[in-house]
């Protein structure tokens, strides 16, 4: 079970943008806590793509005991938590939701949105394990989304550039540190292509040399700006 947790915060770090964060998770959610239903909640979505994931209506959370204790303390919950099982089912009476449990996604200080996971009827009640990891994947979702959200000034801001859309995605993942091989594994390249594009990039720029190629992509955004 552990793996498979580590698994969704490797998938978390690697992925580029909200649609691809949901994706990521797709599988994983699933696997791990062994939920028939699950869905990420963000109130303000800039995805701007709908994904078609095994999701929960967000309006399962409003107005309910959950979903008030997870907006006050920015905490996560399930049902057994905070009520009963005889109160949990005059609240929510769905088949397919005999076990909730919901936890929080945070960005600059805010509630931002919500995972949140169901059972179905006969199926295992939450327990504190269960909120555990998922209080340990919405930190982790929330650390990336405020990176995501944070939206620096990247290389590919560079105007104008003799470089194309597909060198300067390149050079934004040099300037991150990326070895040729990490590259060519993020872009779905081989590593000559990366290698032969560098040259092409360098021939361009009048540079020998990756920190000058960064250095100087750099400069440009300062001076255009």
């Amino acid at each position: 079970m552990a793996n498979s947790l580590h698994a969704a915060f490797a998938a978390i770090a690697n992925v580029r943008n909200e649609q691809e964060l949901k994706l990521a998770l797709m599988d994983k959610i699933g696997e791990h806590f062994g939920v028939q239903h699950w869905g990420i909640y963000l109130i303000d979505d800039q995805s701007k793509t709908e994904i078609d994931v095994p999701g929960i209506p967000a309006v399962c959370l409003q107005g309910n005991p959950i979903g008030r204790y997870v907006v006050e303390r920015h905490a996560p919950a399930h049902e057994q938590l905070i009520l009963s099982p005889e109160d949990w089912k005059d609240i929510c009476p769905r088949h397919d939701h005999e076990h909730v449990m919901t936890g929080p996604i945070v960005c600059d200080g805010r509630l931002v949105g919500t995972l949140n996971l169901a059972r179905a009827k006969g199926s295992l009640a939450f327990d504190g394990n269960d909120l555990a990891d998922l209080s340990a994947l919405c930190i982790h979702i929330s650390a990336k989304l405020a990176t995501l959200r944070a939206k620096p000034t990247t290389l590919k801001s560079a105007s104008p550039s003799p470089l194309t859309p597909r060198e300067l995605e390149i050079a934004e993942l040099v300037a991150q540190g990326l070895t040729n091989s990490e590259i060519a594994a993020r872009l779905w390249i081989t590593q000559n292509s990366v290698k032969q594009a560098l040259k092409r990039m360098f021939r361009k720029l009048g540079v020998s040399a990756r920190s000058e190629m960064v250095a100087k992509l750099h400069s440009t955004i300062v001076s255009n700006s």
